[in-house]
């Protein structure tokens, strides 16, 4: 498996120029004939957040310290992941015109999504640290472990990725249920909720659910202060390795019959 991985680095370097081009033109045909263009990347979250704060703050954020960096920090994470998975899903099938025409390797296209949602993530991820400072709380050299979760979910995006974009292919009925989905691991990753008023054996489920897990180191770093102890991090890296793992086997087990199907 390493030495697949090793190969599609290589070819990806190999296609270096095509790769650019490829993110260079999903990131601008996001926001074609768009009056904004690129800083709905921005604002789409912030409005979003304005919006999860009216609403929730009144229920669950009375007895929640610094309440709106919990919104703002599940928000980002979880935008974060399906933007990333649903670009992921579609890649190839929003790109039949050119694999048909060219040789090249099929999941340059899915990368090239990742990879466009990541710059976007980025971008939102500078006024999230903003909304930080605002809130008072203050800057420490832990802020830079934010890169391992980061790092994390990249990872893990690109595994669903893979497997979502293998299947989407084939069975178009995955995008109807993916969007189902997600509204419900919205609602499981505890994004404008605490956790804490479920007993301690439901709370301990929640971390079955890797962008609970993502998001949750998050909220520990910035607003708790803590470091996350060695098995978090180490859960952490294991839900990012085995998605990838069973994505890049699936990817694989159905990669033949992509032309059939495009």
């Amino acid at each position: 498996m390493l030495q697949k991985l090793t190969a599609q680095i290589r070819q990806v370097k190999k296609y270096q120029f095509l790769f650019s081009e490829l993110v260079k033109r999903d990131f601008k045909k996001k926001y074609k004939r768009t009056i904004l263009g690129m800083f709905w990347s921005i604002l789409s979250p912030l409005l979003q957040l304005a919006v999860m704060a009216v609403v929730f703050t009144k229920f669950f954020g009375r007895n929640t310290e610094h309440y709106i960096i919990y919104l703002f920090s599940g928000n980002l994470i979880f935008s974060f992941y399906k933007d990333s998975t649903n670009g992921g899903m579609h890649a190839l099938m929003s790109n039949a015109n050119i694999i048909k025409k060219i040789n090249v390797p099929k999941y340059l296209f899915m990368l090239s999504k990742e990879v466009s949602s990541c710059i976007n993530f980025g971008l939102t991820l500078i006024i999230y640290f903003i909304f930080v400072a605002i809130d008072g709380i203050p800057f420490s050299f832990r802020f830079f472990l934010l890169l391992y979760p980061v790092a994390c979910l990249l990872i893990f995006n690109i595994g669903v990725g893979f497997i979502l974009s293998a299947l989407f292919v084939i069975f178009k009925d995955i995008q109807y249920l993916y969007d189902i989905f997600t509204q419900l691991l919205m609602y499981l990753s505890a994004i404008f909720y605490t956790v804490s008023v479920y007993p301690e054996k439901i709370q301990k489920l929640f971390y079955f659910n890797p962008v609970y897990v993502y998001i949750t180191y998050f909220r520990r770093i910035v607003i708790d202060g803590v470091i996350p102890g060695v098995k978090y991090h180490l859960l952490c890296i294991g839900y990012a390795a085995a998605v990838l793992i069973i994505g890049m086997v699936i990817y694989k087990k159905y990669n033949y019959k992509f032309m059939y199907y495009i």
